[in-house]
C-alpha cells in the first residue's frame, strides 16, 4: 500500500527533512501540499489551507502537520475528523491537554495519530536503552544547548505563547530520556530565562528525579554558539554511558558507536507500520514534562532577544 501523503506547512523542518523523507520512502508519495505563503513544487497540487484541501477531488490517505506548534490541534483535528490519519511534529500540540484531546478524536475517528519524536529514532538510541537495562543508574545529566538564530532564524512564532522557546529543542532530549530510562521522571524545580521581550524561555536549568529518587539534571541554552551540544550522560553502577550529537553516537565502557542520520527515514517507516496496524503511536510524556518544568521551576528576566 501506498500511503498519499499531504504536507501541512512547508517551512524549513518540512523543507529539510520531511519532504526528503518521503521522496526516499517507496510506501508514501507526496501527493500535495498546504501552506498559505509558501510556493508550491513541481506537479503537486498546492493550497492555502488545509480545508480547502479536504474539499478537493485530490485522494489524500494521511497528513504531516510541519507549523509551529500554535497551530497544531486545529489542523489534525480537522485531518482527524476526515479520517486522514496524522503525523504531527513534535510537540503534538501546544498544550498537554490539545494533545490529549487529538489523540481522542483518533480513537473516536478511526485513523492514526503518529506523534513524531524524532529523536528517539537516532542511532544510539535503542542500543542505550537496551545497555542501561538491569544496570542501576546513579545518575544524569542532559546539556542541550544551540543557537536559536542558526536552526530558527527569524521565527518569532518559537518566543510566542505556546512556541515552547528553548524547550523546542530541550523536548528532543526528553523525549530520549523518557526512551531510554526505566522510571517516570518528576520535575522538582529550577529556573528558566525569559527574555524580557518574549514569552518562552531562552535558557534554563531543571532539577528533576525518577521515581526511584535518582538525580536528573537538564541544561538548556538557546543562544549556543561554535560547537553545538546535544549530550545525555549517564552514570551507572558499571561505567558512564554517553549520548552525542542529539543520540546519533554512543559510548558505553563497551565501546563507541556512530550512525547516519536517519531519523526522519526512521519515523516515517514507523508512521507506516501504525497505519497499516490501525494503532496510533502518540506518547504524551515529553510535553508533560514540559508542562512541569513550566508550572515548577522560577522564571527570571533576562535580556531582550531580537536576534
Amino acid at each position: 500500500m501506498t500511503i498519499r501523503i499531504a504536507i501541512v506547512g512547508l517551512g524549513k523542518i518540512a523543507s529539510d527533512r520531511h519532504i526528503p523523507a518521503i521522496d526516499g520512502d517507496a510506501g508514501f508519495v507526496l501527493a500535495a501540499t498546504v501552506d498559505p505563503t509558501a510556493q508550491p513544487r513541481d506537479g503537486v497540487p498546492h493550497f492555502g489551507d488545509l480545508a480547502s484541501l479536504l474539499d478537493s477531488d485530490i485522494a489524500i490517505d494521511a497528513v504531516a502537520i510541519c507549523t509551529p506548534p500554535q497551530a497544531r490541534y486545529d489542523l489534525a483535528h480537522m485531518a482527524l475528523g476526515a479520517g486522514k490519519h496524522v503525523l504531527v511534529e513534535k510537540p503534538p500540540a501546544a498544550t498537554v491537554t490539545a494533545a490529549q484531546a487529538l489523540a481522542a478524536t483518533a480513537q473516536e475517528s478511526g485513523a492514526v495519530l503518529f506523534a513524531a519524536w524524532h529523536s528517539r529514532y537516532a542511532h544510539g538510541v535503542a542500543p542505550a536503552r537496551e545497555w542501561l537495562q538491569g544496570r542501576t543508574i546513579l545518575g544524569v545529566a542532559i546539556d542541550w544547548r544551540e543557537d536559536v538564530r542558526v536552526w530558527h532564524p527569524g521565527q518569532d512564532w518559537i518566543f510566542a505563547p505556546g512556541g515552547f522557546g528553548v524547550f523546542d529543542p530541550g523536548i528532543n532530549a526528553l523525549s530520549i530520556a523518557t526512551r531510554i530510562l526505566p522510571r517516570p521522571l518528576m520535575v522538582e524545580g529550577g529556573h528558566l530565562a525569559v527574555p524580557e521581550n518574549r514569552a518562552a524561555p531562552i535558557a534554563g536549568n531543571v532539577r528533576m528525579l525518577d521515581t526511584a529518587g535518582v538525580p536528573v539534571t537538564v541544561t538548556l541554552d538557546f543562544l549556543q554558539e561554535g560547537p553545538q551540544t546535544w549530550y545525555i550522560t549517564i552514570d551507572t553502577d558499571e561505567g558512564r554511558l554517553t549520548l552525542s550529537q542529539g543520540g546519533r553516537i554512543l559510548r558505553t565502557p563497551d565501546g563507541e558507536s556512530e550512525g547516519d542520520d536517519r531519523e526522519y527515514a526512521e519515523i516515517y517507516a514507523a508512521f507506516a507500520k501504525a497505519v497499516a496496524a490501525g494503532r496510533s503511536d502518540a506518547d504524551l510524556t515529553p510535553l508533560q514534562l514540559v508542562a512541569d518544568a513550566f508550572m515548577r521551576c522560577r522564571s527570571v528576566v533576562a535580556p531582550p532577544f531580537d536576534g
